[in-house]
Order: structure tokens, then C-alpha cells, then sequence
């Protein structure tokens, strides 16, 4: 029956192919792409905001916070249990590695579960009050999405990659009607390299995703009222660049301090609990960081200063200027704590969304106290988007990303400049101390990281050296008698051999003209044995070796064959340039062929 639906599918591509062309074919499956994924951007905000309204619709809102405390826990504990009983077959990983990760070194293939699970568990994650964002989500959606459905109509990598930025720029688009900010980011964070076919699929993608999340969901992020900016306040905009550039870099390595203690909690249901009463505690004392924190920002660039701090138990000093700046400041340290804590436990959602509130309580404050200090008169809420985009643009390494989000979710367009000022320069600020984002940077350390800058190293790591190994070759034990075995040796036609014990431990390598030679001068070659003849390869490689290495490996000993090991050194074959060469070459040609 399958085998039946393979054939018949495949006839129906032939007949496509025949009749539509690769350009105008993608065209049409981005668009399909941006319904599907508009649709799933809709139907995840309004899930999130479904399950806020629920939880504090019977309570006074001064008095929610007392229940923040056990909030938080209860969503990600909804999330783990889902992860445990609904995905059993497949693993589940949130935020964008794994997305880099499948473009990279998995053939763009994203598990179909992602569609909807994502979905599900970023719902149940934020609406509960988790301090994490739900772009991150949607964008894994959308691109599973775009990745099943390439796969399902059998294209070539390049088409699926293709496919796969689509569904990540739709979902932005419909996330938050943002869709030139859509395909800058999937531009920016996903495609290795930028073409300008390429262009015209994502335009359509994010633009029809916009369309759809629009007519599903209506409410506008934010409202920004700005008279436009001064050029005397353009100092302070690099002073507020400054800042943010640091607090990036600080933001990363608290990114991998987190991670790397509850990586020590190996119990799930220990993390829940541990995470899920420190994140209670701190949206206890802060209730900013509850959910994505949208609200709060809103309230700010409406000119509620005081926003921060009401609504919490400290809400009876928000008339003391000094105590406002200092819970403010904390609080943007929590919330970097309370984002880490959550996705540490095990909930769902991703760093998007945390990074902009951050960013926009960093440019409040700072516009704040330098108003209330008298030192200068600033536009408090020019400030807010500027730390916006500054935050987001260099947490993530994606600057223009930053820049026309923000322009686009706010209507800031007559803040370009200030925009690009702070942007640029906290960007390279964290990039002067971090090569990698926090996304990437798990990648490049084990060089699984695809890069436009080095083709070499991309087209490499898209090739796995498990695929590469030719089992062919002959394989003698220790004791075996080369006369007994020559036949075999002489119908491989190759010019080497493995030797391996009984357990097929690896104990080197015999060249074919040794073993000419000696059948015929040595007298005594009727009791020859591997033995006699065995000597020690140049090198070896593990099977799970990144293929720069291996080359590498062969160039420093001047050969064209290793063999290769596992971990406890047994025997699995050898790899040779020449196959690693073939394969280079039928992925230059399949890439050549992308948009044809």
C-alpha cells in the first residue's frame, strides 16, 4: 500500500515538473505555507491568551499575585506530561537550535509533531505564566510545516530549506503582523546563503501569513504616539547602546550557567518542581515577568510609568522615584533569570519575546532616571522601542531583524535612525566578545554550524561520514592463513585489507602488494598469516567524526583511504577522498539546481 503511494505520488511530480517549473511550484507551496503557518500563529496566540483570561478572570488583579506562585509550575508541569505521553517516538527540543540543527546536519527535516506540539506546550508554558516568549514556537511550527510538506512532495533539500525559512518567516509574520521583519529573520537567523529567487517565496509566505493571522486575530501589540526623535538626544542613544551591548553578553553567559544547572537535575519531574518554585517566588515579588510581559510594555508606552511596580506587594512605595528605578532594574534581571529558569525546568517558548522586554525596560529606565534626575529630557517611550530593538538585535545576532520589528510592531518607522544607532552598536558589542549567538554558538562548538562565509565547511556539514563508509574491503582475523584467504583477497579488487580479532577490534591494515610480494618470495607462505603481515594505520577515524576533520586527517598523513572505528575501536570500514569528493560534488550540483 505504501510502496503503492510512493509510485503514485511520484507520477503526479513527474507531471508537475513537466508542467509547472521549479520557481513557479515553490511559489505556489510558499503560499500554501503562509496559510497554514498564519493559521497556526492565530491559533497559538489566541490559545495563550484564552488560558491568561481563564486564570484571572475571577480574581481582583491586585490580589492575583498570591497565586502566581504555583501558576508558573502547573503549566510547566502540563508541558513536561504532555512531552512524556504524547511524543513518545520522537524527542522534543525547544528554541532555534534544533531548527539550525536540521538545516544543518539533518536535511532540513523537522518532525511533523513540531506542527502542533509546539503549539500545545507554548500555550500551556506561557498562558500559566512561564517568562518565556511564543515566537520560538511558532517559528519551529511554521517550519515544520514548510519541512513535512517538502518532504511529502519529495524535493530536494535546497526546496525543503526553501520551505522551511518560508514557514519560520510566516510565522513571524503572523506572530506579530510583521512580515518584512518575517523574511529579514528568516534570512538573517536560517538561510546560509540569500538569493534573490529566494526572495519572492518568503515575501509571499510572510505576507499571506499576515494576512491569514490577521483575520483570525486582530489586536495590535503595541501603539506607539512619537513626534519623531531629536538629534541632541542621539548621545544618550549610544550611551542606552552601551548598556544593552553589555547586558547581552551577560544574558548569554547566564544563558549557559542556567542550562548547565539543571543539565545536573537529571530527574524531569525534580526540574518541574525546583524550577517551577523559583520562577513562582520570583513572579511573586515580580509579576512583570508573568508570560511573555507584553502588557507591562504597553502600559509603559502609554505613559504609565509606574507600571512595573503596581500590581506587586511593593505597590505602596510606587510614589518613592528611587525605589521605582531600583525595582525596575532588578526586575530586568529576574526576567533574564525567570526566561532561563522556565526553559531549564522544562517549559516551552523562547527567548524572542524576553529579549524585547528586557530591552525596553532597560531603554525605560534609563530615559526614566535621567528625566528624574534632571540631567536630560528625554521621549521615554523613543527610549522603550530603541532598548527594544538594541536587545533583540544582539541577543540574537540578527540586527535587522531588530530594527524593522520594532519599526513595524510600533509603527516607529520615523525612529529609523535611532533604531539603527543603538542596534548596530550593542550588536557589536556582543559580537566583540561572543562570535555566536546564544543559538548558535551549541552548534559551532561541535562544528555543526552552516556558514555563507565558509561553503567548504557548509556543503561539509551537510554530509554525514556514517554514509560514506564502504564495507567492502577484506577483513582478515589475526590468525587466518593468506593462502586460505587469497582468493577472497584477489576478488575485492582492492588494495588494502583490516585485521581485526575475533570480537572485531581493530589491529590494523595490510597493503594487497605486501601480500604479492610475500606469496611470492617468502618459501615458508603456506603457514603466512595476517599476523605476520599486519601493521599500523596511519590513523583512524570514529564513525561519528565531522568530515573537515577527517580530510584534515588524510592530508596530515598524505593518504586517500582511513579506516574507520566506533568508540570501543571495533572495525566498521573505510572511507576514502574519492567517495567524500563524489558526495561533495552531487551537493554542489543539487544546490546548483535549487530554483531551477
Amino acid at each position: 500500500m505504501y510502496l503503492r503511494f510512493v509510485n503514485y505520488l511520484d507520477k503526479i511530480n513527474q507531471y508537475r515538473k513537466s508542467k509547472i517549473s521549479n520557481r513557479n511550484f515553490l511559489v505556489i507551496l510558499a503560499i500554501i505555507v503562509g496559510i497554514l503557518a498564519g493559521l497556526a500563529a492565530a491559533a497559538l496566540k489566541s490559545l495563550t491568551h484564552h488560558i491568561e483570561e481563564f486564570l484571572q478572570s475571577d480574581w481582583h488583579w491586585k490580589y492575583k499575585y498570591y497565586l502566581y506562585f504555583i501558576f508558573p509550575m502547573i503549566g510547566i508541569f502540563l508541558t513536561v506530561l504532555y512531552i512524556k505521553y504524547f511524543i513518545r517516538k520522537s524527542k522534543f527540543e525547544t528554541g532555534l537550535t534544533p531548527l539550525l540543527y536540521a538545516i544543518s546536519k539533518n536535511s532540513s527535516k523537522v518532525e511533523a509533531h513540531n506542527i502542533y506540539s509546539q503549539i500545545i506546550t507554548a500555550a500551556v508554558t506561557v498562558g500559566f505564566g512561564g517568562s518565556t516568549g511564543l515566537e520560538a514556537p511558532i517559528v519551529t511550527s511554521g517550519s515544520a510545516i514548510g519541512s513535512n510538506l517538502g518532504r511529502f512532495l519529495g524535493l530536494s533539500y535546497r526546496e525543503i530549506t526553501m520551505l522551511v525559512a518560508c514557514g519560520a518567516a510566516a510565522g513571524i509574520a503572523g506572530a506579530f503582523n510583521s512580515p518584512v521583519a518575517g523574511i529579514v529573520f528568516a534570512i538573517e537567523i536560517l538561510l546560509p546563503e540569500f538569493t534573490i529567487p529566494a526572495f519572492i517565496p518568503l515575501l509571499l509566505s510572510a505576507a499571506t501569513a499576515a494576512v491569514v493571522a490577521r483575520l483570525f486575530y486582530t489586536q495590535q501589540l503595541f501603539f506607539l504616539v512619537t513626534e519623531g526623535w531629536q538629534v541632541n538626544a542621539l548621545f544618550y542613544y549610544v550611551l542606552l547602546a552601551g548598556l544593552i551591548g553589555l547586558f547581552s553578553i551577560y544574558f548569554t553567559k547566564a544563558n549557559y550557567a542556567v542550562k548547565g544547572l539543571f543539565y545536573k537535575i537529571k530527574h524531569p519531574y525534580t526540574k518541574v518542581i525546583v524550577g517551577g518554585l523559583m520562577l513562582g517566588l520570583l513572579v511573586f515579588l515580580f509579576p512583570t515577568l508573568y508570560g511573555e510581559g507584553y502588557i507591562t510594555m504597553k502600559n509603559l508606552l502609554r505613559g504609565d510609568y509606574l507600571a512595573v511596580i503596581n500590581n506587586s506587594i511593593f505597590e505602596d512605595y510606587n510614589t518613592i522615584p528611587a525605589l521605582v528605578i531600583l525595582f525596575t532594574v532588578v526586575t530586568i534581571f529576574m526576567k533574564s533569570l525567570a526566561t532561563l529558569i522556565t526553559l531549564g525546568a522544562g517549559g516551552n517558548g523562547g527567548t524572542f519575546a524576553p529579549s524585547l522586554i528586557m530591552g525596553g525596560l532597560i531603554g525605560f529606565i534609563f530615559a526614566y532616571t535621567l528625566n528624574t534626575l534632571g540631567i536630560a529630557h528625554l521621549n521615554v517611550s523613543n527610549f522603550i522601542v530603541a532598548g527594544m530593538a538594541a536587545a533583540l538585535g544582539s541577543i540574537m545576532h540578527a540586527p535587522l531583524t531588530g530594527i524593522f520589528l520594532i519599526a513595524e510592531i510600533t509603527g516607529g518607522y520615523i525612529l529609523m535612525v535611532p533604531l539603527m544607532i543603538t542596534t548596530a552598536i550593542s550588536y557589536a558589542i556582543n559580537r566583540s566578545a561572543q562570535k555566536h549567538s546564544i543559538y548558535t554558538k551549541v552548534l559551532a562548538d561541535k562544528g555543526e554550524l552552516l556558514s555563507h562565509e565558509d561553503k567548504d565547511t557548509t556543503v561539509l556539514n551537510q554530509m554525514k561520514l556514517k554514509y560514506l563508509i564502504e564495507k567492502t574491503y577484506p577483513q582478515l582475523l589475526m590468525d587466518d592463513l593468506i593462502s586460505v584467504k587469497m582468493n577472497e583477497i584477489v576478488q575485492s579488487h582492492k588494495n588494502i585489507c583490516a585485521v581485526t580479532d575475533d570480537l572485531d577490534d581493530f589491529k590494523g591494515i595490510i597493503y594487497i602488494e605486501d601480500i604479492f610480494s610475500e606469496m611470492v618470495n617468502n618459501p615458508d607462505k603456506e603457514n603466512l598469516t595476517a599476523t605476520n603481515l599486519v601493521q599500523s594505520a596511519p590513523n583512524t577515524i570514529l564513525e561519528y567524526d565531522d568530515l573537515k576533520v577527517v580530510l584534515q586527517k588524510m592530508e596530515q598523513d598524505n593518504v586517500w583511504l582511513l579506516p574507520v572505528v566506533d568508540e570501543s575501536n571495533r572495525y566498521k570500514g573505510f572511507v576514502s577522498k574519492t567517495a567524500i569528493f563524489n558526495k561533495y560534488r552531487a551537493l554542489l550540483m543539487r544546490q546548483n539546481d535549487y530554483m531551477g
